[in-house]
């Protein structure tokens, strides 16, 4: 699999949800709204299992084991984001975007370069974005971010409306982070973990914090999802410890 495919399909996503904003005349009803969420939260959760499934093997003991150390990795890491104010920070980063938006809504002519700001902020900032591109760069399984496109991609087929075609071009910084990202942790990150065989907890780990995502999705609850990001460097450091 080529490197940075889950960047690449998160761009092709924002761009083709463009593409489907500026064609359609009419936004796509509530109804229609709710069932592609759900859908999505479906796929959500199918993907972060099968993450998991593929990062946990051996002996039904071992399998226990790894399962247990991913879900304290995921507990662990959650107090230390809260510790760090991880959310409150990308809540911090949200907010400047949020306030350009809300303003869009409530006037008839808009700044193309605040809405490329505003969409560029909102994509790139995205925990989800973050953790696909971290799994994409040390396994090569890119189907987070192939979820994050959908998700991107129907975000902007609103965006658009407001912004015009300049809002798209948001795609070309996520291109660039998120596949930064994945390089990063491929030819950086990567051997190190594989050395001391690593690799398959980070990835376990951060299938659990991708089900909180799917949590977020379908809107049950509200989830903190950027203080879960240290459960992927907790989740090889309890690995180490205990092997």
């Amino acid at each position: 699999m080529a490197i940075a495919t889950g960047a690449f399909l998160n761009a092709i996503g924002i761009l083709l949800g463009a593409m489907m904003g500026l064609a359609l005349q009419k936004p796509l009803s509530p109804q229609m709204q709710l069932l592609f969420r759900n859908w999505l939260g479906v796929a959500t959760i199918f993907i972060a299992l099968w993450l998991i499934w593929l990062n946990v093997g051996g002996t039904f003991l071992n399998c226990v084991k790894q399962i247990g150390i991913a879900l304290v990795a995921v507990i662990v890491g959650n107090l230390l984001g809260k510790l760090l104010r991880l959310q409150k920070i990308s809540n911090r980063v949200g907010h400047r975007a949020a306030i350009v938006v809300g303003d869009a809504q409530k006037k008839s002519i808009q700044n193309p370069a605040d809405g490329f700001n505003a969409c560029a902020i909102l994509f790139c900032a995205a925990p989800l974005g973050i953790v696909g591109a971290i799994v994409d760069g040390l396994s090569g399984f890119f189907w987070l971010l192939a979820v994050k496109a959908l998700m991107d991609g129907f975000a902007m087929m609103s965006f658009v409306k407001m912004f015009r075609w300049p809002a798209a071009m948001s795609a070309f910084p996520v291109l660039f982070i998120f596949g930064a990202i994945t390089f990063a942790c491929r030819f950086s990150v990567k051997p190190f973990l594989d050395a001391h065989n690593l690799t398959n907890s980070v990835c376990a780990a951060a299938g659990f914090v991708s089900l909180s995502i799917a949590v977020a999705i379908f809107g049950t609850r509200k989830v903190e999802l950027a203080n879960y990001l240290p459960a992927l460097a907790v989740a090889p450091l309890l690995t180490w410890l205990l092997k």
